[in-house]
């Protein structure tokens, strides 16, 4: 099928859904057909560019610089996904062109953010790709709440306009090999570049990290996640002498965050967080935990747990980390596993997340 065509399906399905998602703060239609006519031509002339004819969706406004890899490999941008704006005074919301972004599986529920129009174009079938930037959770925490894939990669992997160092980009797709193939175009190199430990790969079950109150249900599903990898193979659960504990990160991030605070209070609760951390994976590869701490909660707004519990200490140590679907909540919402890997091994978690896709293990929308 040509690229135009694909395209243009797309931007219908797009026509149709969006004034109920509010997933788009722009749609890109002629500029998005005319790229495409442009990658067909490409490939009539012999070129074949890895990505030919892919609608991808970008995060924002401002979020093609982010997309420009993925141009070049032939993927065709189509519109850009609702963020926080005026209306939303959480960053769980997102306000797209027709009002705000609601959770495709329950419109009354919050889709998660920032990255909210970007899970849920995915969730919906409206593109199988879009970008996303992860400062606390952006990415990964929408892509739990709306079951789908979300990749954070390691932090000052890539250059960033964040003065902090805390944000990273990321990815949500409908399946791990759409996240390894988004990771082998920005990443310019194989996802095997890197040979995967031999399964089962060790693993730490950590509920709550030492310091958050995560609710039952997103703790079970994970927990459960976590069983069904285990008894596929693919991990094999380490029992530690003593549950992982890292320092609450929530006053370091914000810290960070404040311009001219002190950061001395911050670098040492990092720097202690890292010797932990570097502990763990001196005896596991993975570190398992739920990834948000409660269900998407309604547009009212969120209750007092941070939803970025279980997700901001990873921005602030720059770990790589990996939501996977966990299954579903009493309430019909998706849950996520988030997985969590040694600095510069977003290939073991892309594989770890493609085997258990392959096995029939992992739960998605």
């Amino acid at each position: 099928m040509r690229a135009v065509d694909v395209v243009a399906r797309v931007l219908a399905r797009i026509e149709r859904a969006d004034p109920v998602l509010c997933a788009f703060l722009e749609v890109w239609g002629e500029e998005a057909l005319r790229r495409a006519d442009e990658v067909d031509t490409r490939v009539v002339a012999g070129d074949r560019p890895p990505l030919a004819g892919v609608p991808v969706a970008v995060k924002g406004r401002h979020g093609l610089r982010a997309a420009e890899p993925l141009l070049a490999a032939g993927a065709v941008a189509v519109g850009a996904t609702s963020v926080p704006g005026p209306g939303t005074p959480w960053q769980t919301w997102g306000l797209g062109a027709h009002g705000r972004t609601v959770n495709p599986w329950r419109a009354d529920r919050t889709p998660g953010g920032s990255s909210a129009g970007a899970a849920v174009a995915v969730a919906a079938g409206l593109v199988p790709l879009a970008t996303g930037g992860d400062g606390a959770g952006s990415v990964r925490i929408p892509a739990a709440w709306c079951g789908v894939v979300g990749l954070k990669v390691t932090g000052g992997r890539f250059p960033s306009a964040d003065r902090t160092g805390l944000a990273a980009p990321g990815v949500l797709t409908r399946t791990a090999a759409d996240a390894a193939a988004w990771w082998r175009t920005v990443s310019g190199r194989p996802t095997a570049a890197r040979a995967c430990p031999p399964l089962p790969v060790p693993a730490v079950w950590s509920p709550d990290l030492g310091f958050a109150g995560p609710d039952a249900e997103p703790v079970a599903l994970a927990r459960a996640a976590a069983g069904r990898l285990a008894d596929a193979g693919l991990v094999r659960l380490v029992r530690p002498s003593s549950s992982p504990e890292l320092l609450d990160p929530a006053p370091a991030w914000l810290t960070l965050r404040t311009p001219g605070a002190d950061p001395a209070g911050a670098h040492r609760v990092r720097a202690e967080n890292d010797r932990r951390l570097d502990a763990l994976f001196a005896r596991a590869d993975l570190l398992l935990t739920p990834t948000a701490p409660t269900a998407p909660h309604g547009h009212d707004g969120p209750g007092e747990v941070y939803s970025t519990a279980l997700t901001w200490a990873f921005n602030v140590s720059g770990h790589p980390a990996l939501s996977l679907p966990a299954g579903f909540g009493a309430d019909g919402c998706p849950a996520g596993l988030q997985l969590v890997a040694p600095h510069g091994r977003e290939d073991l978690l892309l594989a770890v997340a493609a085997e258990a896709e392959r096995r029939g293990v992992a739960t998605s929308g």
